[in-house]
């Protein structure tokens, strides 16, 4: 009986270091993954007083809306914004406002299949309206 009794303990006390060093290379693992060494996916909006179409608005555009938004537009893009006219009347009536403050995921969220812009560039754009949308 004290044979048994003596296994016991020393394969609890193996299963128990096993556990223990499982859990420190788990602990390792997840705290060398996460860095913030790494600045190249923050965004860096400086500030704007006065925010404009051509200086400030555009360049958000172009580079994230005009792969459907063109003219002709593509994957069933309602409409184009490729001018400033376009633009502005849609962020008038909130619809891009709306569509680039979606969650990622989320139905509808603009740009469509992509990652949503950043806080900072959806404040501009919101900045741009409230400014009276100059071009």
């Amino acid at each position: 009986m004290l044979y048994y009794s003596y296994k016991y303990l020393i394969l609890r006390k193996t299963m128990k270091m096993k556990l223990h060093h499982t859990l420190a290379l788990l602990a390792l693992v997840i705290m060398s993954s996460c860095s913030n060494e790494s600045t190249s996916d923050l965004i860096d909006v400086p500030f704007v007083e006065n925010v404009t179409y051509t200086n400030n608005i555009k360049p958000i555009i172009d580079a994230n809306c005009l792969g459907c938004h063109s003219s002709p537009t593509a994957n069933d893009a309602p409409m184009p914004l490729t001018t400033y006219q376009n633009v502005k009347e849609f962020v008038q009536n909130d619809k891009i406002i709306d569509r680039v403050s979606r969650s990622q995921g989320q139905s509808g969220m603009m740009p469509l299949g992509g990652t949503r812009l950043p806080q900072p560039v959806i404040d501009l754009i919101i900045k741009w309206k409230q400014q009276g949308l100059q071009e």
